[in-house]
């Protein structure tokens, strides 16, 4: 199969979960013996903390810095595809759309950003990666976020046939690694900062380091503003590249999972950082969310808080019973969310859409 995507980013993983997710996935399908052709306009954030130059087994990235220059080729990629996609946040997605719209493969929209675009709409925002039709005209609408967000794509902006796509590991680079002085801690947190995660992270996280000052707390990740309220036991890592995820996780003894605002309220929506975490061995404290208990079992494969004394209370587990917890996970992900597991349930998808 071939396939042409025009997204976000795959190039850059700062300050988004774009990029993690689709080089896993698309490594996976170039594996298989699939060919995918990922266009990403060149924006100079993501060009100035690039992190991937070019795609392997075939799969080929094209960087662009304005769509009018792309446009015939574009168009000749989708003419030759079997299959071509927008993703949600994609910065031309309204020009991508209409050249995808006019190919005679399958015709795909995925969002993976769900909630956020079905708030947007409730509050009467425009939605800059969708046009005026909505999705009335793609053949398949995928979403990373399912339960009711699915239903919601269907009434809300006219999705006729909806399929979730969750999240994944990759089990070549996600894995159980040794641990880095540098990265140790009692408890740690990898995530860009978003505004609608602070609650839970003021809960889970910096509350919990303010009454256990004798534990040492690690934050990684971008956007942090300046007032972010630190705390002298709170190590603070700008950014983790991929390659130092699977470190940063197995360096301490329980990583934490918060979900965005948006998304927990919606359910069913697994950040990557847990199935990554799980992949690499290491015992998961996350936020809890309808659903969650669909990818993992809570108390026998993950740990899950809702109070600065449950997160407490956590670290406080018998280390036997928390490593116990992450085996039993890593196996659920290495056996239902691999990135080779959702590339090929990608494919089914496509199949499926392509033989109706």
């Amino acid at each position: 199969m071939r396939l042409v995507i025009f997204g976000l980013t795959i190039s850059s993983s700062w300050g988004n979960g774009h990029a993690t997710l689709w080089r896993g996935v698309i490594d996976a399908l170039g594996r298989a013996g699939h060919r995918v052709t990922f266009f990403e306009r060149d924006a100079p954030y993501y060009a100035a903390h690039r992190d991937l130059c070019s795609l392997s087994h075939g799969n080929e990235l094209r960087l662009y810095t304005s769509f009018d220059d792309i446009l015939p080729e574009a168009r000749r990629a989708v003419r030759e595809a079997d299959a071509a996609m927008v993703t949600s946040y994609c910065p031309d997605g309204g020009a991508a759309t209409e050249v995808v719209l006019g190919s005679r493969g399958l015709k795909v929209f995925y969002d993976l950003d769900t909630p956020v675009t079905l708030d947007r709409l409730d509050a009467g925002q425009s939605v800059g990666y969708i046009g005026p039709r909505g999705l009335v005209d793609f053949d398949c609408v995928l979403s990373y976020t399912g339960g009711a967000a699915l239903d919601q794509l269907r009434a809300k902006l006219g999705a006729r046939r909806v399929f979730p796509l969750y999240g994944s590991a990759d089990p070549e680079v996600h894995r159980p690694v040794a641990p880095r002085e540098e990265l140790r801690g009692d408890l740690s947190y990898l995530g860009t900062y978003a505004a609608d995660r602070q609650e839970a992270l003021s809960a889970l996280f910096l509350e919990a380091a303010r009454r256990l000052p004798q534990k040492r707390f690690v934050i990684g990740g971008s956007l942090y503003p300046e007032n972010f309220p630190w705390a002298e036991n709170i190590y603070y890592m700008r950014h983790v590249a991929p390659p130092d995820h699977p470190a940063f996780y197995c360096s301490s003894p329980l990583t934490l999972n918060v979900t965005r605002g948006a998304m927990a309220a919606m359910g069913y929506c697994p950040s990557g950082r847990l199935f990554e975490a799980a992949a690499c061995g290491t015992p998961i404290l996350s936020d809890s969310w309808e659903g969650l208990d669909r990818f993992f079992t809570p108390g026998e494969e993950i740990l899950v808080a809702t109070t600065t004394d449950e997160a407490v209370a956590a670290l406080s587990r018998p280390a036997a019973e928390v490593a116990a917890m992450a085996r039993a996970a890593r196996e659920r992900v290495l056996a239902e969310h691999t990135a080779a597991r959702r590339a090929a349930e990608l494919v089914a998808i496509l199949e499926s859409v392509s033989a109706q």
